[in-house]
């Protein structure tokens, strides 16, 4: 069993060749990708329907995370803890450019920590820095 093959199964995923072959393409990628990225790279081999289910079984189990963006296109990046569960280790700051329009996860810096007013339970923190990437600021 390789890689892709494990990190399937370990979060409890069938293994199935458009949860390899994206999988495999998400990996090979820096950057955040949309359901329309997806589409068009697999567009000869997987229909729509297919990769909108292959992304909402890997949104739910703990495999990618959605990036809130302002253009109203949901996009998607993987997770980088090992839990199956999404957790508060995966919560860190993504960075938008807003020349190639390219969002990047930074898991090197961390959500801070905020202290909400009393009967404010939070489940989940995003924060979305804009600003020129470093390519294009070369």
């Amino acid at each position: 069993m390789n890689k892709i093959e494990q990190h399937l199964k370990h979060h409890k995923l069938r293994i199935t060749q458009v949860r390899l072959d994206i999988l495999r393409y998400f990996q090979n990628h820096k950057t955040a990708l949309s359901h329309a990225d997806l589409e068009q790279h697999f567009s000869k081999h997987f229909d729509r329907v297919t990769i909108y289910r292959t992304l909402t079984s890997f949104l739910e189990n703990g495999l990618i995370h959605k990036i809130p963006d302002d253009s109203g296109i949901a996009k998607y990046a993987l997770c980088r803890h090992d839990s199956i569960a999404h957790s508060t280790v995966d919560e860190h700051v993504h960075f938008k450019c807003k020349n190639c329009g390219k969002i990047e996860c930074l898991h090197a810096l961390e959500i801070p920590k905020l202290h909400l007013p009393k009967k404010y339970k939070p489940e989940s923190a995003n924060l979305l820095i804009e600003g020129t990437c470093a390519l294009c600021n070369a």
